[in-house]
């Protein structure tokens, strides 16, 4: 579960360009139990097995040519035709398409578990080649592979292991488990600001609008941390990557992730923009969505993630701030859909009294904690039981605090089972006023977008005696 992580005076691993969850499965296979581990070995490992799209073609060749057996750990996708019930995969880091691979039955049989488990998967593939026989063309086979998770994710230890920290140590515990030194921070709303960033890892279809300054770590956290998340900067996002290709007649990257990000929102292209704002408008309300005659769902989170001036910062959430957005989400009835909005501006600029140095969590192992959460309701009824909601209150107002303020609870207290097992006061300060909060901000942004909305006025929701 924990690892030895001293990123302050380490650039070995910022060198080889590894995300911090196969950073520490790294140092979790090869460290020794005080926290020390040999560049060589690790350096050695990640040559063999983890190579770059350059390296491609050279593995091609001792594929097909030289007839080895190539292991690579890589993020790999299986899919099965439905006519032929043909069993193939792709390979996205080296452009492997699924025509020109097969997965034989014998290793499908072994492994449909891990390979059927998600959309992509991480683990160590064993490629070999399918020589051509007769009119059916040469393959890339998978003729092994094995689990990039090399532990058993045990939610329930987790829990009961939360028992043992107060809530101003446990702050400090996930701060690690992202690569952050709880104390370069100020005091703890800039910990709690910063952990907001975690609440879509853990929520279902939790919808969230981060404006930030330059430099206070939106790319890493998103792109970096978990494997469940997508991040996607710049350039062009059409209705056809998001969410279905009909071209292709495959499904977009709101499909198999825990949450997609759209970072650097100023400088994304839209394409079709009321094309794009028709999914988008669906999607965000009832987490389905509808591609010509293809219907499909998904959990999946969207957070869009920016840059913000000074002067705005100064209005903390009472500017305009989505002037500068694209132009597809200058509609009110779409903003009003995202369910929360975090002041980025709460969060300091990296610096080197952040780096974390010292044992901390193991990022791949807690950010798979936080995956498995997702799907436990009992926090959920936690909220109903404690949330006052008072009468006509909107139910997107209702629904997008409860859903803050669920998601809060399973990361900041995830032992808490029952209502009884959480103070109110504790419930309030944590998890329901942050919700309300972040729910206002969205709701004055559409009011200035739409005189329709009431400006700020949230409903009082309070907490139950």
């Amino acid at each position: 579960m924990a690892v030895y992580k001293d990123l302050r005076r380490s650039n070995f691993f910022t060198g080889l360009s590894l995300p911090a969850f196969m950073r520490d499965w790294l140092l979790q296979k090869f460290s020794d139990e005080e926290g020390h581990y040999s560049i060589s070995e690790i350096s050695g490992f990640v040559k063999e097995f983890i190579p770059g799209r350059d390296e491609w073609p050279g593995i091609k060749n001792r594929l097909i040519f030289g007839g080895e057996k190539v292991k690579v750990l890589a993020k790999i996708s299986a899919d099965i035709d439905i006519r032929t019930q043909d069993i193939t995969f792709t390979v996205p880091a080296f452009g492997l398409e699924a025509k020109d691979t097969v997965i034989p039955p014998e290793t499908w049989s072994t492994n449909s578990r891990e390979l059927s488990s998600g959309r992509e998967v991480w683990g160590l593939a064993e490629l070999t080649y399918r020589q051509p026989e007769g009119k059916s063309p040469g393959k890339i086979e998978l003729a092994g592979f094995s689990s990039f998770c090399p532990y058993k994710i045990d939610a329930e230890f987790y829990r009961e292991a939360r028992k043992n920290f107060t809530i101003y140590e446990w702050l400090d515990v996930l701060l690690g488990a992202i690569d952050y030194n709880a104390s370069g921070y100020r005091d703890e709303e800039r910990k709690l600001t910063m952990l907001t960033r975690l609440l879509p890892f853990v929520e279902k279809r939790l919808n969230l609008i981060e404006l930030a300054p330059k430099g206070t770590g939106k790319s890493y956290v998103f792109g970096n941390m978990s494997r469940y998340g997508w991040l996607s900067s710049g350039g062009v996002m059409s209705r056809a990557k998001m969410f279905y290709d009909l071209t292709k007649n495959r499904e977009g990257l709101i499909v198999g992730n825990d949450f997609v990000v759209l970072d650097e929102i100023q400088t994304i292209s839209f394409g079709n923009t009321d094309e794009m704002r028709a999914a988008l408008k669906g999607y965000l309300e009832q987490g389905n969505f509808t591609v010509g005659s293809y219907k499909g769902v998904s959990d999946a989170g969207v957070i869009l993630c920016g840059n913000v001036s000074i002067d705005t910062m100064r209005q903390d959430g009472y500017a305009d701030m989505f002037t500068e957005l694209p132009e597809v989400f200058h509609e009110s009835a779409l903003i009003e859909r995202f369910h929360g909005f975090l002041r980025g501006w709460n969060i300091p600029r990296m610096n080197d009294d952040l780096k974390m140095q010292g044992w901390a969590l193991n990022s791949e192992y807690f950010c798979s904690i936080l995956h498995e959460l997702r799907g436990d309701i009992a926090y959920r009824g936690v909220v109903d039981e404690l949330v006052n909601v008072p009468k006509g209150a909107d139910t997107r107002d209702t629904e997008a605090v409860k859903r803050i303020a669920a998601a809060y609870l399973k990361l900041l207290f995830p032992h808490v089972r029952d209502a009884g097992e959480i103070s109110g006061h504790d419930f309030m300060r944590y998890c329901l006023s942050r919700a309300v909060k972040m729910r206002e901000v969205i709701r004055w942004q559409a009011g200035l977008l739409d005189s329709e909305y009431k400006r700020g006025v949230m409903p009082e929701f309070s907490v139950r005696e």
